[in-house]
């Protein structure tokens, strides 16, 4: 279909509930076998969830025929499965200057809001309202990127990320036990890494000892943090540490 306008019942159970899984990947070189690209993650991901879920399994080989064919015309694929196994895959843009902010990093909120909690945080459902709302009032205060807490403020991922700081020679992510998305790019970062990678609770003892931060998603790779406000309290971060390199090298080794 082109254009951006599509027809769904009135009673479709992801209008009324966000009752969809989806994942969003970024297509390198135009093929969804490129490594990076890691087509066969996000499929079991999704795959996952849709068997969590005891919904019917979409037809995979069509997905694929037809994400293929978006990436004649997109580098970035959202891939969406209802409940009754039918999919919806939209293409778009890469994000407005990506290259600038993965060198000179964006600033972020810390949204503390104990009845802000993410539904279903170890799957990437339809229902993002959380992120959503958090993004926004990140944005309408100034900042570019939101950061989620739980109900202790301990920090858990942005509103569209996975969360990476380096402390006294370690990166640290915070634990999928204590309420994450498992991210395709965390995942990346963790296999191939060849530096000592941690997962830690990012209480606010350890946020303190930050030397560096940054976010990593599938589309965005890795994008560093300068400036990060706490409870009104701005906190200043060199996005050019050179341990952000480190974390960048993980994407450049596999293209």
């Amino acid at each position: 279909m082109e254009g951006d306008v599509i027809s769904l019942p009135v009673n479709d159970l992801g209008l009324l509930y966000g009752a969809t899984v989806f994942t969003t990947l970024r297509v390198y070189d135009r093929s969804l076998d490129h490594p990076l690209t890691n087509w066969d993650a996000h499929c079991d991901r999704t795959y996952h969830s849709i068997k969590i879920f005891d919904w019917i399994m979409p037809n995979w080989q069509r997905i694929k025929k037809e994400a293929q064919y978006l990436t004649n015309y997109y580098p970035v694929l959202r891939v969406t499965v209802f409940p009754d196994g039918k999919e919806l895959i939209l293409g778009r843009s890469l994000p407005d200057n990506l290259q600038e902010k993965q060198q000179s990093g964006i600033s972020a909120k810390v949204i503390i809001d104990h009845h802000n909690n993410r539904s279903l945080p170890n799957h990437k459902t339809g229902n993002y309202l959380t992120p959503f709302l958090s993004l926004n009032k990140a944005k309408k205060d100034g900042f570019q990127e939101a950061i989620l807490t739980d109900n202790n403020g301990n920090w858990l991922e942005t509103s569209t990320g996975n969360l990476w700081g380096y402390v006294d020679g370690d990166w640290f992510t915070p634990l999928i036990s204590e309420g994450i998305l498992p991210g395709i790019a965390r995942n990346v970062i963790i296999r191939n890494a060849n530096f000592s990678v941690k997962e830690n609770v990012w209480n606010p003892y350890f946020i303190e000892k930050l030397e560096a931060i940054a976010h990593s998603n599938s589309v965005i790779e890795v994008v560093p943090f300068h400036t990060i406000n706490v409870n009104e309290k701005i906190l200043n971060f060199d996005p050019y540490h050179p341990a952000i390199q480190q974390l960048k090298n993980v994407f450049m080794n596999l293209i």
